[in-house]
């Protein structure tokens, strides 16, 4: 019955969305920024949807936040067809299931909500390759071509032509459309060069001077957010907006938009995001230095056992069974109202404060919650759990709705701010090409490099890690499960 629920509030995803386009023209003097304005919506099972861990090895329009994912409603080829594709910062490839894979053409369309891609029915379809193959930790993904068509964002912003791959097998319900590096395009694993991305081609269409965009999601309970391609709004933060490196297992090598995450602590109050003096618990040892991959693809933030459980230790975080049978933590729901926060450094400068109301999460079976030990109390899902195994710490949206986020692909920088929750105005400035491009920000003294979570090993967080292969990110996890589900269940 969980599974019928969350696949009718799927079904529902393109018939309730309204795709339009707001953009600066193209003007003398005009700013090249290209806005998307996010929707939330509910999340039944993040936990479920975040189980998985991604492959292995590596205008205007409204942007929809439903079942946990940011997706944008995107029109394909000539005559156009319409998808709501996951907007994900932890993959680079855009990606679409052929109506002819086993998954699609189950009866009760797990495909529908996304939409399919049928290379015949677009007269301006040109192929370039078989060497799509996207695959999971468990085996699972989608495999097909390379090719390239029109690509439409909205209603009036459009690139003649962008590369992304065809599912014509596929196990995943879900398209995507990755922002993150090229490098860790699939077809560079076959050792063909990286091709432009959604972000590399607005850059190379003159639709944004740089591969940069920011993020603001905006608070639990708000409807709406914005993701600027080429702008920062300094309306939507507060303070500094702060500078920091991409950090790298391989010097030069950029594939994971990571940076060093040197602190944790608990603060009694969400005042400020500089904690609250002797009213803060330091959760974390001094020497910490963990490189954290910032992915809107994730739901939920994990994070090694070694911060999760002293943090869970100072807050009462309970660790029980989810529906599932695993462990999770959870809390009593009325921590909700608690002033306490979660405070995660990058370095003395940059610290952001992450309200307890934003880390505590309704899970429901059958729409109701589950009950803590006692049996009488409702329990809600914390929003940091223990990261399982091997891959990246990650900081998901639980994270990243406290903080203002801009992603400098170009010169390798991350900058953030302490977000401004439910802001009201707008004052979008442009991003230029070159260093120091992003309006307002500013490096921060000393950068700390990471000495752990750059390698996929198990070992402790407080020793120097070993560079290594990375398995990263978590967004494409829900529609795997909505996919093997229905093929389990043959419908």
């Amino acid at each position: 019955m969980r599974t019928t629920t969350v696949l009718a509030l799927t079904a529902s995803l393109l018939s309730t969305t309204k795709a339009f386009t707001i953009r600066q023209k193209e003007d003398a003097g005009a700013p090249k920024v290209v806005s998307l304005q996010t929707e939330r919506r509910f999340v039944p099972d993040p936990v479920a949807r975040n189980r998985l861990r991604r492959r292995k090895g590596e205008g205007e329009t409204t942007l929809e936040n439903a079942i946990g994912g940011y997706y944008i409603n995107v029109t394909i080829g000539t005559p156009g067809g319409i998808f709501s594709l996951h907007l994900d910062t932890g993959s680079a490839d855009t990606w679409v299931n052929a109506p002819s894979s086993s998954l699609c053409q189950a009866k009760s369309r797990p495909c529908g909500y996304s939409g399919t891609y049928s290379a015949n029915d677009s007269s301006t379809y040109e192929y370039i390759s078989n060497n799509f193959d996207i695959t999971y930790v468990d085996g699972s993904g989608a495999r097909g071509d390379y090719a390239s068509d029109t690509f439409t964002i909205g209603d009036n912003i459009i690139l003649d032509r962008l590369q992304f791959g065809i599912g014509y097998s596929s196990t995943n319900a879900q398209g995507l459309v990755g922002i993150g590096y090229a490098l860790s395009e699939v077809q560079t694993r076959a050792g063909l060069p990286a091709y432009n991305n959604l972000p590399v081609q607005m850059v190379a269409d003159g639709l944004i001077n740089s591969n940069a965009y920011s993020i603001w999601l905006n608070d639990l309970d708000a409807p709406y957010g914005t993701i600027l391609f080429g702008g920062v709004d300094p309306a939507k933060y507060e303070g500094d907006l702060l500078t920091l490196p991409v950090q790298t297992p391989q010097k030069g090598v950029y594939r994971n938009l990571m940076v060093t995450m040197t602190g944790l602590s608990l603060s009694q109050s969400h005042s400020s995001s500089n904690g609250d003096g002797g009213n803060t618990t330091q959760v974390s040892e001094d020497n910490l230095a963990l490189a954290v991959l910032l992915d809107t693809g994730s739901t939920l933030t994990y994070l090694h056992r070694d911060l999760v459980r002293p943090l869970y230790d100072a807050i009462g975080v309970t660790i029980m069974p989810n529906p599932q049978g695993e462990l999770d933590g959870y809390v009593p729901c009325s921590f909700r109202s608690s002033s306490k926060s979660v405070i995660f450094s990058f370095t003395s400068e940059l610290q952001i404060t992450v309200p307890m109301d934003e880390l505590v999460l309704n899970q429901t079976t059958n729409g109701k919650l589950p009950r803590m030990p006692d049996g009488v109390t409702d329990a809600c899902l914390f929003g940091i759990q223990e990261r399982n195994g091997t891959g990246s710490n990650t900081l998901g949206d639980t994270f990243l709705r406290s903080a203002y986020v801009v992603f400098d692909l170009d010169n390798n920088e991350i900058s953030m701010a302490q977000t401004k929750f439910n802001a009201t105005t707008t004052e979008v400035r442009e991003i230029k090409k070159g260093k120091g491009g992003v309006p307002g920000a500013k490096a921060v003294e000393n950068p700390v490099e990471a000495t752990s979570g750059l390698s996929d090993d198990q070992g402790g967080i407080y020793e120097n890690g070993v560079a290594g292969e990375l398995r990263v990110g978590m967004g494409m996890a829900w529609g795997l499960l909505v996919g093997v589900a229905m093929v389990f269940l043959g419908l």
